[in-house]
């Protein structure tokens, strides 16, 4: 087997990245999304494991569709799927993703850039996991939770 990294770098917007089982996944996806907010903005791009095995793409974006399709085709994991998010945060969605009958899994939902460690058989590649986002720092300090919490307060996650 050989390994390889793909860096998803989401530019003012967020990612989710998982694993499916079904060629309707892209249909289902798009569903979910766009009865869940009038202003949330999309793109998803899901890979087909079999027959044909297309990059298939859904959204009401033009842009995160074409950054969706062009992400899951270098990713080339059979049955994975990325969404790209504008407009809403994962936290408003990610439920309501897990509970499409087939989700199997949610490597990640992030606006961080994010590496996709894949492992590539003679058959096909699949996903070994993420590396989200960057390394720690340290352990948060007094002042570090007093800008924690400003901050959630600020995007209106905290009264």
């Amino acid at each position: 087997m050989e390994t390889r990294v793909e860096r998803i770098e989401p530019k003012d917007c967020n990612i989710i990245l998982g694993m499916s089982h079904f060629i309707k996944t892209a249909e289902d996806l798009y569903e979910v999304l766009v009865t869940a907010s009038p202003s949330l903005k999309f793109g998803v791009g899901f890979c087909e494991s079999s027959g044909p095995c297309l990059v298939r793409v859904e959204g009401n974006d033009e842009e995160l569709k074409k950054l969706a399709g062009e992400s899951a085709f270098r990713i080339g994991a059979g049955h994975c799927f990325i969404i790209f998010l504008k407009g809403g945060y994962p936290i408003n969605v990610l439920n309501r993703i897990k509970e499409v009958q087939e989700v199997c899994n949610i490597f990640c939902a992030t606006a961080n850039p994010v590496e996709v460690v894949i492992g590539e058989t003679a058959q096909g590649r699949g996903i070994l996991g993420v590396v989200d986002g960057l390394k720690s720092n340290g352990i948060e300090g007094e002042e570090d939770v007093k800008k924690r919490k400003e901050f959630l307060r600020k995007i209106g996650y905290k009264l």
